[in-house]
């Protein structure tokens, strides 16, 4: 799980290496993960000048200090000073990291597949008493537990095998993150200090992710749950566990509303007012109704008061949702628009709803250099797009609508040849539909 903008493990991987991650079958669950025994790179000479060129060791003697005043035992940090070492490669991997996207119909052809779908399903009824107690004191259905489940480590069989107190100490370290690792290394001595885990057991992607769902330490502290009555939360062996602290963390960190639903495919009129189709604007169902918002088949939306945005992940020639207020909790936990959006829509197919409409043609895509062509044009134009990386995140798809009015573009948020083309200054030339392929978008 992540709200820091970094994919999980299973999914980053999913994305850079292709099907030969993403099996076609369901993989059974791990077992119990052992820690890699790569040698960890040696911290720099000289000191992190974030810490006023403060050594490794003194900053650890800093931050040991820091968890004492936070309640942190002597001997739970007795116990993880082993593992508390620095690691430039961890560091390395952090720095280097990058977002590959893909369009959502890709991404979630591969992330909610069929087989998935159905191994949700199947979890579901194995561990039928612990999901329907979860959802009776959480108000959180099933199938959105199972979906973050199997999106996050494919059910268990992909945690990560990286000592995580290392990687937590060596990314507090660095200068990039520093406050936010502090705060989950401390965290995590608080999770061996509670008698959850011991430093040995605690596993997981090299970002500090912990368990089937990746949650960062300070979320596995406060809403981890022992389900399964044995004294321990652990997250990484108990499915029990699992199901609990995942509705615990949706419910009560994600506020989620009990009885709602999430996302809902729709069937959108091609003379809809686009420029309101924006996950900050909503309307109440009755309302979409008028605009001509129909399900996929064609029947008519309940004419009632429930507040929706109508979501366009691909534009207005691509897939349409209505997302409810629920779907909040998926943008919370996990920033990218394209993981969000495939887990609810996995979630949907878990809870039995048919697979999404595909566009009738292909969705036409700017390449990945017009992309950051756009977004420094945008910021050209007095617009904060943050980072110019050819990834249209939110700042970006909130740029680009707004130009979309000003020329007087069908205002989607879907970056087009027009659109750069207007703001490079030149006419508007025909272009060919764009064959589907990877592409930047998030």
């Amino acid at each position: 799980m992540s709200t820091t903008g970094f994919l999980s493990s299973a999914v980053l991987l999913a994305l850079l290496c292709g099907p030969q991650i993403v099996s076609a079958q369901p993989v059974p669950a791990a077992p119990r993960p052992l820690a890699a025994p790569a040698k960890p790179a040696p911290a720099p000479r000289g000191g992190a000048a974030c810490h006023n060129g403060m050594s490794f060791d003194r900053f650890l003697a800093n931050l040991k200090q820091q968890a004492v005043a936070a309640g942190v035992s002597q001997r739970a940090l007795a116990e993880a000073s082993p593992g508390l070492v620095y690691d430039q490669g961890i560091v390395n991997r952090d720095r280097g990291q990058r977002v590959f996207g893909q369009v959502f119909t890709e991404f979630a052809a591969r992330m909610a597949a069929v087989y998935r779908m159905q191994h949700g399903q199947k979890k579901i009824k194995t561990h039928a008493a612990a999901f329907a107690r979860a959802e009776k004191e959480y108000g959180v259905p099933p199938a959105v537990i199972a979906a973050f489940w199997g999106l996050e480590s494919d059910f268990g069989a992909n945690m990560g095998n990286l000592p995580t107190l290392r990687s937590l100490v060596s990314l507090a370290y660095d200068c990039r993150r520093s406050e936010m690792f502090q705060k989950e290394t401390i965290a995590a001595l608080k999770i061996i200090d509670r008698g959850d885990l011991s430093p040995d057991e605690m596993i997981g992607s090299w970002a500090g992710e912990l368990g089937q769902t990746q949650f960062l330490p300070t979320h596995y502290f406060n809403y981890a749950v022992d389900f399964d009555g044995d004294g321990h939360r652990d997250m990484l062996r108990s499915p029990d566990d699992v199901i609990g602290s995942t509705a615990n963390y949706i419910a009560n960190g994600l506020k989620w509303r009990r009885g709602e639903p999430w996302l809902q495919e729709v069937r959108v009129p091609q003379n809809l007012p686009w420029d309101q189709a924006d996950l900050t604007i909503k309307h109440p169902r009755s309302k979409w109704t008028q605009f001509g918002v129909t399900y996929p088949d064609g029947k008519s939306l309940p004419n009632d008061s429930l507040p929706a945005s109508l979501l366009l992940p691909m534009g207005r020639h691509g897939p349409a949702f209505l997302a409810y207020p629920n779907f909040a909790a998926y943008t919370e936990w996990n920033n990218s628009l394209i993981y969000s959006t495939t887990a609810g829509y996995l979630a949907t197919r878990i809870a039995g709803a048919p697979p999404m409409q595909r566009p009738s043609a292909p969705v036409a895509q700017l390449s990945f250099n017009e992309l950051r062509e756009l977004q420094q044009l945008l910021v050209r134009a007095g617009f904060d797009v943050g980072k110019i990386d050819g990834i249209m995140g939110q700042l970006s798809r909130t740029a680009v609508k707004t130009m979309q009015i000003k020329y007087g573009l069908p205002a989607d948020s879907w970056p087009t040849a027009e659109l750069l083309a207007r703001m490079r200054g030149q006419p508007v030339a025909p272009r060919a539909p764009a064959q589907p392929r990877p592409s930047a978008l998030r």
